[in-house]
């Protein structure tokens, strides 16, 4: 079973929330990480497929754009992560985070078909979706 890699845009990149992925297996890169600070959200989201990872972000409405966009034209990624910005402090994230790989793969994030998904155990509004939504 193939674990999700996440990549937080710079939107949603704390340091603290980054380290405690980290230090608990998560693969993680950053926009720092991979010399994208302050690049357009189309090289963010390029490059995280490139990479595989799932792309998490609060930057709801200008990536589920990229989403429609990309699925338009018959573009895949690994899967987006939209979540609403700063409603959650960073221990809540990481739980949430920690729950969603734990019981879904890469390959499910790639291959969702619905593009707002809200699993019953996170109680909030999260998109988790691919570029093979309809």
């Amino acid at each position: 079973m193939s674990q999700i890699k996440i990549y937080i845009d710079e939107d949603t990149m704390d340091s603290d929330l980054v380290v405690a992925l980290r230090s608990r297996g998560v693969t993680v890169v950053t926009p720092l990480d991979a010399g994208l600070t302050e690049k357009p959200d189309e090289e963010q989201l390029a490059f995280a497929t490139e990479c595989g990872c799932v792309l998490y972000t609060f930057n709801v409405s200008d990536f589920y754009r990229l989403h429609t966009e990309w699925a338009g034209a018959g573009r895949e990624h690994a899967g987006m992560i939209l979540a609403p910005q700063q409603r959650f402090s960073v221990g809540e994230q990481l739980r949430r985070l920690l729950r969603l790989r734990a019981t879904t793969t890469a390959a499910a994030m790639r291959a969702r078909r619905q593009p707002w998904l809200t699993p019953p155990w996170m109680r909030f509004e999260l998109c988790c979706c691919s570029a093979h939504s309809p």
